[in-house]
């Protein structure tokens, strides 16, 4: 996965040392603490952070259980809404979502409720006899999810829990998707993703089957005759291109190849370490890479934006952090040229100052150098293929690059449904993948009970 970085050299220090900087980035609150906030809540009736939630989680009735300390009472409240509930908590940008819109975020008031540290707080505390929700009688049914990222363990859950049999189909090695290989080690601690995954499967009825590709041995023709429906929970696998000479060059790659190696290594004194690093890019993935680079040891990290900061699609908390960690950020200039040195390695990249003009992002014919020893790209990915190898899963309608679906997450081919980051519309957001795959249970199971035809959508 980082074969371009192989020369490059190991930081300084050793593991124990460097895994010290990967701690919690929000320490977990105390039980005194929880009290304290969850007193702050004032349980408005039609409360904006439940409309505002994409799971619909009553934000107002877990914080009143909290309070009232019911912990078990609050966490199934939660997990009822969001099975992963325990990671969103973690990663899900409530400073712009449900903490954005607290009656408590004013001026007079100084902060919003903290609602991602009490959900947290509750997930983490609670303690049931077994799983806390059952599975309904069996309806003989049986269901192949593809991809056991979010939307696709959502989805498996909550049609485990309407009394079908699952199996999900995974290409890498472990579930969790994201979860488990793209966010930022520091805001996913002690193997959480991995617990989180073996809570999930607590339910029953599901098998998840590893190392799995679609377009591969693994067909959706195949699929749909073997199983009563289809859910694809495929995500974004392929890093978009910059689309300038030299990008194939040793040095240079897609910033979540080294996230997925950071999070999976088990010594990261053993990862390359550039002393000099350029991430390209503007969102929550850019600043995850810079940042880590940088608590490894990295001595000069410098993050390029071709707009400026109001247009970042990381949030100012997430901003807020790369700045606290020393990350030099560079705004209104795109990239021109990849700078090589006489082995044909990264050495640099040229840019060129940007400005907006009738509307319009142009360049200004300014340029300047930066120097780099590794240049890391995270300006987005997109849908690869669907599985280039599989001509009914290539054949799927578009919108925008991903997958087609209707209201109900049904595709255009009947018995196959999608959700998640690969379908339109779509935030990236975890807390939205989940609710996706929650839905498209839903749909699935309405559809297999009622035996209508998916959809009419000519195929």
């Amino acid at each position: 996965m980082l074969e371009s970085l192989h020369y490059l050299p190991r930081p300084a220090e050793p593991d124990a040392t460097l895994a010290g900087r990967f701690g919690d980035l929000a320490p977990a609150l105390t039980a005194r603490q929880a009290a304290i906030e969850s007193a702050r809540c004032l349980y408005c009736y039609d409360a904006p952070c439940t409309r505002i939630c994409p799971t619909g989680i009553d934000v107002a009735s877990f914080i009143r259980n909290i309070h009232d300390n019911n912990i078990n009472g609050a966490a199934a409240g939660i997990l009822g809404q969001n099975i992963l509930g325990g990671s969103c908590a973690r990663v899900c940008p409530t400073e712009v979502l449900c903490e954005d819109v607290c009656v408590r975020n004013r001026d007079a008031e100084g902060q919003p409720v903290r609602i991602g540290a009490l959900q947290r707080y509750a997930v983490d505390h609670m303690h049931f006899a077994g799983h806390p929700f059952t599975r309904a009688p069996s309806t003989g049914k049986r269901v192949a999810v593809v991809g056991a990222g979010p939307a696709g363990l959502a989805c498996a859950h909550r049609l485990a829990m309407l009394g079908h049999d699952v199996v999900v189909f995974e290409a890498r090695d472990k579930a969790g998707g994201l979860n488990e290989y793209g966010i930022a080690k520091y805001k996913l601690t002690d193997d959480f993703a991995r617990k989180e995954v073996e809570f999930l499967l607590g339910v029953g009825g599901i098998e998840i089957r590893c190392r799995h590709a679609l377009g591969g041995e693994l067909q959706l023709r195949d699929l749909r005759a073997q199983y009563d429906a289809v859910f694809l929970g495929l995500g974004l696998g392929a890093s978009r291109r910059l689309g300038l000479t030299g990008e194939d060059a040793p040095g240079l790659l897609a910033a979540v190849d080294y996230i997925a190696a950071l999070r999976q290594s088990d010594d990261l004194g053993a990862l390359p370490l550039p002393a000099r690093v350029i991430v390209i890019g503007a969102g929550n993935t850019a600043i995850d890479m810079a940042v880590q680079i940088a608590r490894l040891g990295a001595r000069e990290v410098t993050l390029v934006y071709r707009r400026g900061f109001d247009a970042m699609t990381a949030t100012a908390h997430e901003q807020d952090i790369a700045k606290a960690n020393q990350v030099r950020m560079r705004t209104w200039a795109q990239p021109q040229e990849v700078l090589l040195n006489s082995a044909g390695r990264v050495a640099g990249m040229r840019f060129e100052n940007t400005a907006m003009q009738d509307g319009r992002l142009v360049g200004t014919g300014v340029t300047f150098d930066i120097g780099a020893d590794a240049i890391f790209k995270a300006i987005g990915q997109s849908l690869d293929g669907a599985g280039p190898g599989d001509p009914l899963a290539a054949a799927l309608p578009r919108d925008g690059g991903k997958i087609a679906v209707d209201a109900q997450f049904r595709t255009a081919v009947p018995g196959v449904y999608a959700g998640g980051d690969c379908v339109a519309p779509g935030q990236d957001l975890t807390v939205q993948a989940v609710q996706h795959g929650k839905l498209a249970a839903l749909a699935i199971h309405h559809d297999m009970q009622s035996k209508a035809e998916p959809t009419s959508w000519p195929i």
